[in-house]
C-alpha cells in the first residue's frame, strides 16, 4: 500500500521525490516504492461568485446586497485570462488527484502544503471539494532539503490537530469574501460615475493600507517650510589642528532667529576657550536581526532599483522551493532553540573559504536563538544546500539572506565615542560648545554586509587645554518635510498597525508581530501593495508611494470608516491570530464580521451626500450638477447626463434634441454649463418658421406631473 502525499506546488513535490528516490513520472504525479506524489498550483479552488449562488443576481444592483450565503460552497478556480471559464489547468489536476485518491493501493493522505494559515487552507479546500474519507496526516516543514524531508515523514501529525489553524485560513477567507464581495459590489454601484472604472475595490487589507500612504500624503501637504539656526564655531588647538563645535543653550542647538547668535558670533571673534568635560565612551553596534519577510523585502527594495515587495516575495519564494533558504513568509526575526545543531552545520557550510572565515565563531546569544520571540516559523536563513545555477535577481535576494546570517557569528562592531565640551568665558554665552567625533575600532559584522561608517576624528585635547576659536558662521538650517512612503517604511508600518517606530527598535516590533497586532500578513502585504497599485488607488514616483485622486475620494468619501482604522484592523488580524491560537472561536467572528458587513451596505446604501462622492476621472470635465440629485453631470457619446445614472437619476440632454435642432442649434458643452449654472441659457440669431431671427432664454424644467423634463422659451425683447 502507498500513501499519496499533496504538495502546494511541483516544484516542492520534486523535491520530495528527490529525497525519497522516487523516479516514476506520470502526468500530474510522481510515483515511488511506497509514495505518490501529486500537487496542486496554489489554490485550485475558490468561493463561489454570488452568481454562482443565484443566477438572477448576476448584474450588481443595490437591492441585491448585502448577500450572506447560508453555506459557503467552492468551485475550481476561474480562468485569469476569462473570470466566466473554468481554469482548464487546474480542473486536469483536481481530476489527478481525485483519480489517485480512488486507487485501491492508496491507503492514506498526506497534506504537505506550506506550514501555514494559507497552506493548511490550501489543501483543506481540496480535501473538502473531494470529500476525502481516508486519513489524512500532516508534513510540517521549514525546508525542502533531503534531510529534512526524510526526518518530516518519520514524524507527521494527524490533520485533525490542524483544526484551529485551518479555521484562522477559512476564517480570514470568508471574512475577506463577505467584505470584498459585499461592500466591492455596492460602493462601485453607488460611487462610480464612468465606464473607464470597472471596479471600486473595498477590502480589509487594502483600505487600512491606503490610509497609511493617504495620511503620509497628507503630512506632505500641510508641512509648511521653516528654517532654524546653528551657531558653528571652528576651533584651533595649540598645535594648529582644527575642530568643529556647535553652540548649544539648554541642551539645544535650533534657534529660531538668527539675530542673538549674530550677535554672539562677533562675541566670539579670537577668544580663548576651555575644554571642561572630555568624555570617551567604548561603544558597540550588534548585526541587525536575521530577516523576517518585511524585513527582506524593506532591505532589497530600499537598495536595488526597480524591486518591488511582491518581486522580492516571489524570488524567495523560489529559493525556498529550490531547497536554497528556509521558508520565507515568516513575521520572526529569530531561530527557535531547536534549531541551534542545524544552524551550526549551515555555517559551517558557507563560511568556507571567506576572506573573514577565521572570524566567525558560532554561538547561541537570544539575539539569535529565541523560542519565546518565534510564532510559526522561525525567521529566513540559508540552507546547508550551495547554489549551482542562480540568475541575477535569485543572486541579490540570496545573498542577502547569507550575509545578514553570517553577520550573527561575526565579532560585534565597535567605535569609540568622543564628546567634548568647550566653554567660553562671557557673560553673553550662556550656553557651551559641543564637539563630537568617531572613530571605527572594529567593523566586525559591517565587513559581511559591507556597511560603511563615517568617521569623525578629534585632535588630541584634554581636560582643561586651552582653545582658540578660529571663525564662527550662523548656519541656516530648513526643516525637511516628510518623506513620502516607499515599500519599505510602509512594510514596517503594516507590520506594527501605523505604530510610530524607530529604525533601532527591531525588539518592540518583534513583540508586536507576535501579539498578532498588525496589518495583512507577511504573505499577504506585498499583494496588498500591488493591488493598491493596480485598481488605481496607488501610483509610484520613482522609490515613492502616493495617492491618486481615485485613491484620496476612497479615504474621505467611502463611509465606512473602520475599515480605514488601522486599529480596527489591526484587531481583526489579531482576532484571526488568536483563533489560531484557540483563544476565540471561527463561528464568533464569522458572525461578528455578518453584523459588520450588513451594518456597512446599509451605510453605504442609505449615504445620502452620494453626489459629491461620484468617482470621475481626471480626463473628464465636470459641466457641473445635476438638479435632480446634486450628483456631476459629465459628457458621454449621444448626451449629456447625471454621473449618477446607475442608482436611476434620469437627468439627460440629449445632443441631438429636436427641440433644439429646429432652431438650427446645437446642444454644447458650453450650453449645458451655462444652463446648469444659471438655470437657463440664452441664444441669439434664432430662426422661426417663417424666418424671422430674434432672441430667448431657454430652461430646461421638470414636468412635475410626467416627471419628465421639458424645454421652455422665454422671450428677450
Amino acid at each position: 500500500m502507498k500513501k499519496l502525499i499533496i504538495t502546494e506546488k511541483p516544484s516542492v513535490a520534486r523535491n520530495i521525490a528527490d529525497a525519497i528516490n522516487a523516479k516514476i513520472r506520470k502526468d500530474g504525479f510522481i510515483e515511488g516504492d511506497d509514495y505518490v506524489i501529486t500537487w496542486a498550483f496554489g489554490h485550485l479552488l475558490q468561493l463561489y461568485d454570488v452568481k454562482d449562488y443565484n443566477q438572477e443576481l448576476k448584474g450588481w444592483r443595490l437591492e441585491y446586497f448585502p448577500y450572506i450565503p447560508n453555506e459557503f460552497k467552492y468551485k475550481i478556480k476561474s480562468s485569469d485570462r476569462n473570470r466566466e471559464q473554468i481554469d482548464a489547468g487546474a480542473k486536469k489536476q483536481v481530476d489527478i488527484i481525485n483519480a489517485l485518491l480512488l486507487r485501491e493501493d492508496i491507503d492514506g493522505i498526506i497534506a504537505a502544503t506550506d506550514d501555514d494559515r494559507e497552506g493548511q487552507i490550501i489543501f483543506d479546500e481540496i480535501a473538502l471539494y473531494l470529500d476525502i474519507k481516508k486519513p489524512i496526516e500532516r508534513l510540517l516543514l521549514n525546508e525542502w532539503t533531503n534531510d529534512e524531508v526524510k526526518k518530516g515523514l518519520q514524524s507527521l501529525r494527524s490533520n485533525t490537530e490542524m483544526g484551529s489553524l485551518q479555521d484562522a485560513g477559512f476564517g480570514r477567507q470568508l471574512a475577506d469574501w463577505l467584505i470584498g464581495i459585499n461592500l466591492t459590489s455596492v460602493a462601485t454601484v453607488k460611487y462610480r460615475a464612468d465606464e473607464s472604472i470597472k471596479v471600486l475595490n473595498v477590502g480589509r487589507v487594502l483600505l487600512p493600507t491606503l490610509k497609511i500612504i493617504y495620511d503620509r500624503d497628507k503630512e506632505i501637504e500641510a508641512f509648511k517650510e521653516t528654517s532654524y539656526y546653528k551657531l558653528v564655531s571652528e576651533f584651533k588647538t595649540k598645535e594648529d589642528s582644527l575642530f568643529e563645535g556647535v553652540y548649544q543653550e539648554n541642551e539645544s542647538e535650533k534657534f529660531e532667529t538668527k539675530d542673538r547668535l549674530e550677535l554672539l558670533q562677533k562675541e566670539l571673534a579670537e577668544k580663548e576657550a576651555c575644554i571642561t568635560s572630555k568624555k570617551v565612551e567604548h561603544k558597540k553596534e550588534y548585526a541587525p536581526y536575521l530577516f523576517n519577510l518585511s524585513n527582506l523585502q524593506g532591505y532589497i527594495t530600499s537598495k536595488y532599483k526597480g524591486w518591488t515587495s511582491d518581486k522580492v516575495l516571489k524570488t524567495a519564494q523560489t529559493l525556498y522551493e529550490n531547497k536554497l533558504i528556509t521558508y520565507p513568509r515568516t513575521a520572526s526575526s529569530v531561530l527557535d532553540e531547536s534549531l541551534i545543531e542545524k544552524a551550526e552545520k549551515v555555517l559551517n557550510a558557507h563560511k568556507k573559504g571567506l576572506p573573514f572565515e577565521s572570524d566567525i565563531v558560532f554561538h547561541t546569544s537570544k539575539r539569535v536563538f529565541d523560542s519565546k520571540k518565534v510564532e510559526s516559523h522561525s525567521a529566513i536563513m540559508p540552507t546547508y544546500v550551495l547554489p549551482r545555477n542562480m540568475n541575477s535577481d535569485e543572486k541579490i535576494v540570496y545573498e542577502a539572506v547569507v550575509n545578514r546570517f553570517l553577520a550573527q557569528f561575526m565579532p560585534v562592531a565597535e567605535y569609540e565615542e568622543t564628546e567634548l565640551v568647550i566653554k567660553i568665558d562671557s557673560e553673553l554665552l550662556e550656553g557651551v560648545f559641543l564637539s563630537k567625533g568617531k572613530v571605527e575600532l572594529n567593523d566586525g559584522w559591517k565587513k559581511v554586509e559591507k556597511v560603511t561608517s563615517k568617521e569623525i576624528t578629534l585632535p588630541h585635547v584634554e581636560d582643561g587645554d586651552t582653545v582658540f576659536v578660529h571663525k564662527s558662521s550662523v548656519n541656516e538650517v530648513k526643516r525637511k518635510a516628510p518623506k513620502y512612503h516607499s515599500e519599505k517604511t510602509l512594510l514596517r508600518e503594516m507590520e506594527n498597525c501605523g505604530r510610530k517606530y524607530k529604525e533601532d527598535d527591531s525588539e518592540e516590533m518583534m513583540l508586536a508581530v507576535l501579539s498578532g497586532f498588525s496589518i495583512g500578513t507577511p504573505a499577504t502585504r506585498a499583494e496588498t501593495i500591488k493591488k493598491l497599485k493596480d485598481v488605481g488607488y496607488v501610483e509610484i514616483r520613482g522609490k515613492s508611494l502616493a495617492c491618486t485622486e481615485l485613491g484620496k475620494m476612497m479615504v474621505e468619501k467611502f463611509p465606512v470608516k473602520e475599515l480605514f482604522d488601522l486599529e480596527y484592523t489591526g484587531k481583526l488580524e489579531k482576532t484571526l491570530a488568536d483563533i489560531e491560537k484557540k483563544k476565540f472561536s471561527k463561528t464568533d467572528f464569522i458572525n461578528m464580521m455578518i453584523e459588520f458587513v450588513i451594518k456597512s451596505v446599509n451605510d453605504v446604501k442609505g449615504d445620502a451626500a452620494f453626489g459629491a462622492h461620484a468617482v470621475i476621472p481626471d480626463d473628464v470635465e465636470v459641466l457641473g450638477l445635476c438638479p435632480e440629485c446634486n450628483s456631476p453631470v459629465v459628457e458621454s457619446p449621444k448626451a449629456f447626463g447625471c454621473s449618477n445614472w446607475k442608482n436611476g437619476c434620469k437627468f439627460t440632454i440629449w445632443k441631438d434634441d429636436k427641440y433644439i435642432t429646429s432652431f438650427e442649434k446645437q446642444v454644447s458643452p458650453e450650453m449645458v454649463k451655462l444652463l446648469l449654472q444659471n438655470g437657463r441659457v440664452g441664444f441669439r440669431g434664432l430662426k422661426s418658421k417663417k424666418g424671422n431671427k430674434f432672441a430667448a432664454y431657454f430652461y430646461y424644467g421638470k414636468d412635475e406631473n410626467t416627471g419628465r423634463y421639458n424645454w421652455k422659451m422665454e422671450f428677450i425683447d
